[in-house]
């Protein structure tokens, strides 16, 4: 059924957004899911005119893995990633650019929530390393809630080197360390800039940290440490967001 260029996506956010970008090849709906239940996504179906198969909730169970398909997937085409190149050059298009690069997400839930954290926060590019970062699974799919079919995404063969670029073209590379002497809120993210998220525990590798023009911290005030790699993510991306609102520009 997937291969080489197709995925399966399921849930009713991700299979209305790969619909709505024609990246839907086959659906498959639950047999008795009805119009009702389908809310919004039923008219996206109508349209799309993508074939449809009916099938039991055993079989979409059986298909997609889990219990929380919503009784809707779909065979998704096109790849869910940029190249390196097609990377560079999105980037080398773009004025003043806010872009996340994640060293080493293995978590799919939290590859899920970073990437609809960066959908919401207008982030032009995700950047992961190939064989560091987990791939867009459907679990990343369902809980990123659309945002794996609309987030621009990037899978490089090595972080260090793409920073590197990145540093060239005249982007600022801000790191994340609770240790650092300078919080996100004292930082300067108005201007070009990618944010650089390690993963939780290990945090950032040695050659990723050494490619950071910064490192901030966010202040913690509680008992807990650290937050969720998603949260901290979501807390620098919207402290960037409101400096680049202050400064006239808005959000997509």
């Amino acid at each position: 059924m997937t291969g080489a260029g197709r995925r399966l996506a399921y849930g009713m956010q991700a299979v209305r957004q790969a619909l709505l970008r024609g990246k839907a090849q086959r659906l498959y709906l639950q047999d008795d899911l009805g119009a009702r239940r389908l809310g919004r996504l039923a008219v996206d179906v109508e349209r799309s005119g993508v074939p449809i198969e009916r099938c039991p909730v055993e079989e979409l169970r059986r298909l997609t893995g889990t219990d929380k398909h919503q009784g809707v997937a779909a065979v998704v085409t096109g790849a869910a990633s940029l190249s390196e190149r097609e990377a560079e050059d999105l980037v080398l298009g773009l004025e003043r650019p806010l872009l996340l690069a994640l060293d080493g997400i293995q978590d799919p839930r939290n590859f899920g929530s970073l990437l609809r954290t960066a959908d919401a926060a207008g982030v032009d590019l995700v950047v992961t390393a190939r064989h560091r970062n987990v791939a867009v699974t459907p679990v990343v799919s369902k809980v990123a809630c659309g945002a794996a079919e609309s987030q621009s995404l990037a899978e490089v063969a090595n972080l260090a080197r793409f920073l590197g670029f990145l540093t060239q073209a005249g982007v600022r590379i801000v790191g994340t360390d609770e240790a650092a002497p300078v919080t996100v809120f004292e930082a300067d993210l108005s201007g070009p800039v990618a944010l650089v998220l390690g993963a939780e525990g290990e945090g950032m590798r040695r050659l990723t940290r050494q490619h950071c023009d910064q490192l901030v911290r966010i202040p913690m005030a509680g008992a807990v440490e650290s937050l969720n790699v998603a949260v901290a993510a979501g807390v620098c991306l919207f402290e960037a967001v409101r400096q680049r609102l202050a400064g006239g520009r808005h959000l997509r």
